[in-house]
């Protein structure tokens, strides 16, 4: 038995929570803030997590200032912003696929997103704004593709991941056709974006962002109910009153915009959006998508994964891409096994 508490307002508006959810979403974003608050204080010039926080909040010196909330904050911002994009995006999409192979690393817009970047990179050798911009527009143009070739009197989960593969394979193959006919210099700079990296972020990410998620996330916190009523099948959510196609429709945009955006802004961060929704599940032990839960667990992936790719290889810092491939695609074999086993594969 689950243990449950009903909120009640004096207008007799009714909100049932699941206290072991609640709970672990408020350890997630505790463990995600800390870890943040640790990430800033890792550097050449080291600054214990008690002075970042003064810094913070306007108690430093000016040198801790300086180098807390314009060196480093903005890059901790990003990280947290990405995360919690990847990590709600690739619950929307493996709630609608059903799926939890559904992802956006396996739907290709990362991929999408990356072609989009080495277009501007490769054919009109553009600058770091225009490089983010192509970026979003890259993943948009193959979430729509994929959407529009997945759809045969509505849009079915299996439809849609195998679509995506298909769709990820061409695009790959874009891709490598561009980085061959690129100039030693193009490529060389757009293999450093490939990656996936907080290297140099700043204020000028962080706010497109942080608009973005003001506007998606409570759009899409505001359809969960039709999502979960999604997840028991067609027939049943219109039986309750759930307009499919369209909440479909809606949620997957705002999830094609969300990982695009994380994309633009950060580079293709592989495997967090397939991680983190599987993780929190496993957290909450709840049923549904556990939007909430996995927003906060892709925040904290992320910014754990850049602190290990700043202190676990010594002086070599390497892009936080390179820790979260690695991590995930130990994760996606145990995935694969484990659903193979079950039968579902």
């Amino acid at each position: 038995m689950r243990s449950n508490r009903v909120l009640r307002s004096p207008g007799g508006l009714s909100v049932r929570l699941d206290v072991r959810s609640v709970i672990v979403v408020g350890l997630l974003l505790l463990a995600a803030l800390a870890a943040g608050v640790v990430l800033i204080g890792t550097g050449d010039f080291a600054i214990p997590a008690a002075d970042v926080v003064r810094a913070l909040f306007g108690g430093g010196n000016a040198g801790q200032e300086f180098i807390v909330n314009e060196l480093r904050l903005p890059r901790v911002l990003v990280g947290l912003l990405v995360g919690a994009s990847l990590g709600l995006g690739g619950a929307l999409f493996q709630a609608v696929t059903r799926n939890p192979l559904g992802s956006p690393d396996v739907l290709g817009l990362g991929q999408g997103a990356t072609a989009g970047a080495l277009v501007v990179i490769v054919l009109f050798s553009g600058s770091a704004a225009q490089v983010t911009a192509g970026a979003l527009v890259g993943g948009l143009v193959t979430g729509v593709s994929i959407y529009l070739l997945a759809w045969k009197q509505g849009v079915h989960g299996y439809r849609l991941v195998l679509v995506g593969i298909g769709v990820s394979a061409v695009v790959t193959a874009v891709n490598g056709y561009l980085m061959t006919v690129s100039d030693i210099v193009d490529a060389a700079r757009a293999v450093v974006w490939m990656t996936g990296s907080l290297d140099g972020r700043d204020w000028a990410q962080v706010w497109p962002l942080l608009a973005l998620c003001a506007v998606l996330v409570p759009l899409v916190l505001g359809n969960a109910r039709g999502l979960r009523l999604m997840e028991m099948g067609d027939d049943v959510s219109h039986a309750l009153g759930v307009r499919v196609e369209r909440v479909r429709a809606l949620l997957m945009i705002a999830a094609v915009l969300l990982t695009a955006s994380a994309t633009a802004a950060a580079g293709p961060v592989s495997f967090v959006a397939l991680t983190a929704p599987q993780l929190a599940r496993r957290l909450t032990r709840a049923p549904g998508p556990n939007l909430l839960a996995s927003l906060c667990m892709g925040a904290a992936l992320l910014v754990v994964a850049d602190w290990a790719s700043q202190k676990a290889f010594g002086a070599g810092q390497i892009p936080v891409g390179v820790i979260t491939g690695v991590l995930g695609g130990v994760y996606l074999l145990w995935l694969l096994v484990t659903e193979r086993r079950a039968g579902r594969i």
